[in-house]
């Protein structure tokens, strides 16, 4: 069974939708850069094992992040990230499974491949295959 392990929130201002988090929710937010799509990392939840812990070390908590909304990107909406052994092996799941794979994976630094896909509702999930942790 494969597990979720991240969610995504699109948004118009990053700033504001950070706030909000901080403010009602006492999350903590991580502001990436240009090089990263100006992406917001969201720590929902205090990791349980010492750094460096994985990102979903609180069982039963994920973390997530929120993305600039942008015309020229399919499926903006509110998605779950999924964790995968084999992303190509999962994406020829869920084609078979009648969903549709949007793109090909690119390779997030530090954490590892992934890819975004529609399901047969049309929702936008996407798929990660994290880079093993270093012994």
């Amino acid at each position: 069974m494969d597990p979720v392990v991240h969610f995504e929130l699109p948004c118009n201002d990053r700033e504001r939708i950070a706030r909000f988090f901080e403010q009602a929710f006492g999350w903590e937010v991580q502001m990436l850069g240009p090089e990263m799509g100006n992406y917001v990392v969201v720590t929902t939840a205090e990791p349980s094992a010492p750094p460096p812990a994985p990102p979903h070390a609180v069982p039963g908590c994920i973390n997530g992040g929120f993305f600039t909304k942008t015309p020229d990107m399919p499926a903006q909406f509110p998605g779950i990230v999924i964790a995968v052994q084999d992303i190509r092996a999962s994406m020829k799941k869920v084609t078979a499974a009648g969903g549709q794979v949007l793109g090909e994976p690119m390779m997030i630094p530090t954490v590892g491949d992934y890819v975004a896909f529609l399901d047969t509702e049309g929702n936008r999930s996407s798929m990660l295959q994290p880079l093993m942790p270093q012994q």
